[in-house]
């Protein structure tokens, strides 16, 4: 009898012992979590119809410059690819003022402007995109933290972005899945 608890308690503390233990989520992580739960809402973006210029540090999209650093791979293929791109950013940003702000005199102020994009824009930052393993749902969604920096603002702008590719397999290669993938939601953090 002794042995055969001893048994069973032995199997049920390697049991609990060698299951399966949940990773613990830093204080960001949880928060971008937190923010798919309450914010997300799926989107289609267009790709950038216009001149890209690659060069070893900086992509340039028409008149827009991007910096990368060189080692940036996952950076370089997403702007490579123009799911990202400065003036989508400027459009974003403009869009959101005019949604969040309340103030009446700061809307009719901006329609009053020759180009009210022109406070928005977006110019000469430079980008890191990595990816949250964590948040994603399958093999065809991707979502990633986009931080750009700008040189006149004291504090990076966070953005959390996802791309869909519905062709996507399990073990596809980063570089196919951006190919023919869709940037299917951004928002700032």
């Amino acid at each position: 009898m002794k042995l055969q608890f001893s048994l069973v308690l032995c199997l049920l503390f390697s049991t609990v012992a060698f299951g399966q233990k949940k990773e613990v989520l830093s204080s960001k992580d949880q928060h971008a979590v937190e923010h798919f739960k309450a914010e997300y809402k799926k989107k289609n973006y267009k790709k950038f119809e216009g001149k890209i210029l690659v060069r070893e540090n900086y992509i340039q999209f028409d008149d827009k410059v991007i910096f990368l650093e060189k080692y940036e791979k996952m950076t370089a293929q997403i702007l490579k690819e123009a799911l990202i791109y400065p003036q989508l950013l400027t459009e974003y940003q403009m869009q959101k003022f005019l949604d969040e702000t309340t103030d009446r005199t700061q809307k009719r102020f901006l329609k009053l402007q020759k180009d009210p994009k022109a406070s928005f824009d977006v110019n000469n930052i430079s980008i890191k995109i990595t990816e949250l393993p964590f948040l994603n749902v399958n093999e065809k969604v991707k979502r990633f933290k986009l931080t750009t920096k700008n040189r006149n603002l004291p504090n990076p702008i966070i953005y959390f972005i996802e791309l869909t590719n519905s062709k996507a397999v399990k073990n596809m290669s980063f570089e196919e899945f951006v190919k023919d993938a869709k940037l299917t939601y951004l928002d700032q953090e």
